[in-house]
C-alpha cells in the first residue's frame, strides 16, 4: 500500500493543475446539484418492530387522515390573579383562538375546544387548546408555525398569560456557530503548530472543500433518498473533524521529509506513502463505526451514518490527492518565515522536544503513569453506573422559551402527566374499548382516562391516558410497561412518550451488538496495520475506558446536576438515549485516528531497527505535537456546541469534547506509552500462523524504503510513470 500511495502522492504533486481542477469541479457540481434540488423535508421517523410503531401503522389504516404521528401543540391560557378562565369574556377569547387555529393552516388535522372536552384546571385558572397536525414537526411550513405563534396575541393584550408547547415548534437546531468557533480555534492551533499561515491554511481549506462536497451531495440527494434535514449535521461535524486531522497528518509528514533534505516532489510522495497509509486505515475505522449504525435498525440513524461515512471517504481522498497537489503550489512557504531564512539541519531533529521529554518520563515510570491514568478515568466513569436513558421533553428547555413556560403552566394546573399523555389503541369494538378503559383506570400511576373514541367502522378505538408523572420520569416508563403487560395483544400503547421509551429501549438493546461489531472489525483492521495482537487489544480497551469515563462525566453534569450551572443546565433528567451509541461511533473513529498516527510512527521506528523503548520516544518526537494539535482542534469544535440553547445539542457537544480530551491526552498520550513500555518487544508479537494469514499492507513503508534504496533514481522515475 505504501508504494501505491507513494506513486499517487508524486503523481498528484506533478499533475497538481489537473487534480486541483477536478476537486474544484466536484465542489461546483455538488453545489449546483444542492442549489437546484428540492428542499429537504424530514425523513419519516420510524422504529421498526416496536409496539409504538405498530400502533401508528394501525392508526394510519383505521383512522386515515388523522395524522396519528403528526406534530402536536398545546396553547395554554392562564387567567390573571383572582380571575377564572371560565368567565364569559375570557371564554370568548379562547373560542376565538380555537377558530383561528382551525382556519389558520391546511396542515391542521384537529383542534379541540377546551370547554367541550373539559380541559380546564380544577381551580379554573388554566385551560389549553390541543392542536394536532397532519405532518410531523419538521415538515410544518413557516406559515403554519407563524399562525400558531400568533395565536392568543389578542388574549395577551387582555392580560392573559399565553404560552405554546409541544413538538410543533421544534425545529432543526441551528448549526454554524459551533463550526465557526471550531474553525477559528483550528486556525490558531495550526498556526502555532506549523509556524506558517500557508501550512495552517491547507488543512482548513481542504477540510472545508471536503465538507462542502459532502454536505452539498447530501442536500442534492435528500429528496431522492428521503434524507432528512438533520442528516447533514453529523456529516458536517465528522467531516470537519477528520478533514482537518488527515490533512494535518500529511502536511506534518511532508515538512518532516523536507527537513531530511529531500526535494519537494519526493517529500510529497513519501508523506502520502507513510502518513497516507495511516490516514487510509484511520478513515476505515471511522467508516466502520458510522456504517455500523445500521445495526440499530432505525432508518434515520442508518442514513445519517452512511451519509457521514461518505463524507469521511471524501476527506481521505482529499488528503491523498488534493493536499499533495496544493503542496506543489506553496513551495517553501509551507515552512514559516524564520525556518525559510534559517533552515534547521536534519541532525538537529534529534533535539528533545516536549513530546520526547514526556515519552522519556513515561518510560521511566510506566507503572505509576498507567495506574494514575486508569484509576483517574475509572473514578470519573463511576457515575455511568447510574445512567438513565430517555429523550428530553419540553421540561428540559430553557426557562426563557415558551415551550418550557407552557410545560410549567400545564404541570401546575393539571399535573405533570398532562405534558405527555399516552395514546392507547384498541383493535376491537366499542365494548372491548370500554373494558380496556376500565382496566386502565385501576392501574397505579394513572391520573385520568378519557372515554374511548371509535373510528367510523367501529373496529378500532383510541383511549387517552394521562400519567401522574412527567413524560421523562421512570414512573411513566413503568406505567407504559404496566399498560402493555395487563391489556392484552389487541391493545397497543403509543404516543410521543411511548415512542420515546421504545426508542430508548431499542438504542439500549443495540449498544452491545454495535460495540461488538465496531470494536471487533476495528481490532482486525488494527491487527493488519500493526502486525500485533496486544497493540489492537490495548487500543480497544483504552477507547472503552475513555468512552465510559466521558459517559460518567455526562451523567454527573446532566443527570445529577454537578457543575450544571457552569454549563447552562437548567433541568436535570435522563441522558439522551442515542448518546452512548453516538459517542461510540464518533469518538471511536477519532480515537483510532490518534492511535493509528501515533503508534504507526512507533511501529515504523521499531521495524527499522530501534529498541521498543526508543521506538516509543521516536513516535512521540514526530507525532505528539500533531496529535495534540488535532485533539485540541476537535475539542474546540465540539465544545462550541455547549453554548447551544438546545439541551440535546449541549449534551452532545459536552460529551464529545470530554471524550476526545480523555482519549487523546490520557489514553493515547499516557496509558498507551506506559503499556508499550511495560510490554517491550511482546507488544509487537504476532503468532506465525496468524502472520501468514494476514495481508501485509506495509503501513510503515518498509517495502517502499527497500525499493527506493535499491534504485534511488531510476526506480523513482518508474514509480511515477506507473
Amino acid at each position: 500500500m505504501a508504494t501505491f500511495l507513494y506513486r499517487l502522492g508524486r503523481l498528484a504533486f506533478r499533475r497538481r493543475h489537473v487534480v486541483t481542477l477536478l476537486w474544484v469541479a466536484l465542489l461546483a457540481l455538488a453545489g449546483v446539484g444542492a442549489a437546484s434540488a428540492p428542499a429537504a423535508t424530514s425523513s419519516s421517523f420510524s422504529i421498526p418492530g416496536t409496539e409504538a410503531q405498530k400502533a401508528f401503522d394501525l392508526l394510519e389504516q383505521r383512522f386515515p387522515g388523522a395524522g396519528a404521528d403528526g406534530a402536536t401543540a398545546r396553547v395554554v391560557f392562564k387567567a390573571p390573579d383572582g380571575a377564572k378562565m371560565t368567565d364569559p369574556a375570557r371564554k370568548a377569547v379562547v373560542d376565538k383562538a380555537v377558530g383561528e387555529l382551525r382556519t389558520g393552516s391546511d396542515q391542521v388535522a384537529s383542534v379541540t375546544d377546551p370547554y367541550a372536552v373539559q380541559a380546564v384546571s380544577r381551580d379554573g385558572t388554566t385551560t389549553y387548546i390541543q392542536v394536532s397536525y397532519k405532518v410531523n414537526g419538521m415538515e410544518l411550513t413557516d406559515a403554519t408555525r407563524e399562525a400558531l405563534k400568533e395565536t392568543g396575541a389578542e388574549a395577551r393584550q387582555g392580560g392573559l398569560t399565553v404560552e405554546i408547547g409541544g413538538d410543533a415548534l421544534q425545529t432543526v437546531p441551528e448549526t454554524g456557530s459551533g463550526e465557526i468557533i471550531g474553525v477559528i480555534v483550528a486556525g490558531i492551533v495550526l498556526v502555532i503548530t506549523f509556524g506558517s499561515l500557508v501550512a495552517a491554511g491547507l488543512p482548513l481549506l481542504t477540510a472545508l472543500v471536503g465538507v462542502g462536497i459532502g454536505v452539498s451531495a447530501i442536500t442534492a440527494l435528500a429528496s431522492v433518498l428521503d434524507l432528512g434535514s438533520t442528516t447533514s449535521t453529523l456529516a458536517m461535524m465528522i467531516g470537519l473533524a477528520v478533514g482537518i486531522d488527515y490533512a494535518l497528518f500529511i502536511v506534518s509528514r511532508y515538512r518532516a521529509e523536507l527537513a531530511e533534505g529531500r526535494d519537494r516532489e519526493e517529500a510529497a510522495g513519501r508523506a502520502v506513502g507513510t502518513a497516507g497509509s495511516a490516514v487510509v486505515f484511520a478513515g476505515l475505522t471511522v467508516v466502520i463505526a458510522l456504517v455500523g449504525l445500521a445495526v440499530v435498525n432505525i432508518p434515520m440513524l442508518t442514513k445519517m451514518g452512511f451519509a457521514a461515512a461518505g463524507t469521511v471517504l471524501i476527506a481521505v481522498l482529499i488528503a491523498l490527492t488534493f493536499i499533495p497537489a496544493l503542496l506543489g503550489y506553496v513551495g517553501k512557504r509551507v515552512h514559516g518565515r524564520k525556518a525559510r531564512k534559517n533552515p534547521v539541519p536534519a541532525s538537529d531533529d534529534d533535539k528533545p522536544n516536549l513530546g520526547t521529554r514526556w515519552a522519556r518520563f513515561v518510560l521511566r515510570r510506566p507503572l505509576v503513569v498507567l495506574l494514575v491514568g486508569v484509576v483517574g478515568l475509572g473514578a470519573v466513569a463511576l457515575p455511568a453506573a447510574s445512567l438513565e436513558m430517555g429523550l428530553p421533553d419540553d421540561g428540559s428547555q430553557p426557562t426563557s422559551t415558551s415551550q418550557r413556560r407552557a410545560y410549567d403552566l400545564l404541570s401546575d394546573g393539571f399535573g405533570p402527566g398532562f405534558n405527555g399523555p399516552l395514546m392507547v389503541v384498541v383493535d376491537g369494538d366499542k365494548a372491548a374499548a370500554d373494558r380496556t378503559a376500565k382496566t386502565i383506570q385501576g392501574l397505579d400511576g394513572v391520573a385520568a382516562v378519557t372515554p374511548a373514541t371509535p373510528n367510523k367502522a367501529g373496529d378500532t378505538a383510541i383511549i387517552t391516558v394521562v400519567p401522574k408523572d412527567r413524560p421523562s420520569s421512570t414512573e411513566t416508563e413503568e406505567l407504559v410497561r404496566s399498560l402493555r403487560d395487563t391489556t392484552g395483544d389487541d391493545v397497543l400503547v403509543t404516543g410521543a412518550t411511548a415512542m420515546n421509551i421504545d426508542f430508548s429501549q431499542k438504542m439500549n438493546d443495540a449498544l452491545l451488538p454495535y460495540l461488538a461489531l465496531v470494536v471487533g472489525l476495528a481490532f482486525l483492521l488494527l491487527m493488519v496495520v500493526f502486525r500485533s495482537v496486544l497493540v489492537p487489544l490495548k487500543a480497544a480497551l483504552g477507547f472503552l475506558l475513555s468512552v465510559v469515563a466521558a459517559l460518567g462525566a455526562v451523567v454527573a453534569v446532566f443527570q445529577w446536576g454537578w457543575l450544571g450551572s457552569l454549563f447552562g443546565v437548567e433541568q436535570t433528567g435522563p441522558i439522551m438515549s442515542m448518546m452512548p451509541i453516538f459517542m461510540v461511533g464518533v469518538v471511536f473513529g477519532l480515537a483510532m485516528d490518534y492511535e493509528v498516527f501515533l503508534v504507526t510512527r512507533m511501529r515504523e521506528a521499531y521495524v527499522h531497527g530501534e529498541r521498543p523503548g526508543q521506538a516509543v520516544v521516536t513516535g512521540f518526537r514526530h507525532g505528539a505535537r500533531v496529535v495534540t494539535a488535532a485533539a485540541v482542534i476537535m475539542i474546540a469544535v465540539f465544545a462550541g456546541f455547549i453554548g447551544s440553547s438546545e439541551q440535546m445539542v449541549k449534551m452532545i457537544g459536552f460529551g464529545l469534547a470530554v471524550a476526545v480530551f480523555f482519549d487523546a491526552f490520557i489514553v493515547r498520550m499516557a496509558i498507551v506509552p506506559a503499556v508499550l513500555a511495560l510490554l517491550g518487544r511482546a507488544a509487537w508479537w504476532l503468532p506465525r500462523w496468524l502472520d501468514r494469514l494476514l495481508p501485509n499492507v506495509d503501513v510503515e513503508g518498509e517495502g517502499l524504503r527497500k525499493e527506493l534504496a535499491a534504485a534511488p533514481e531510476e526506480g523513482e522515475r518508474e514509480l511515477v510513470r506507473a
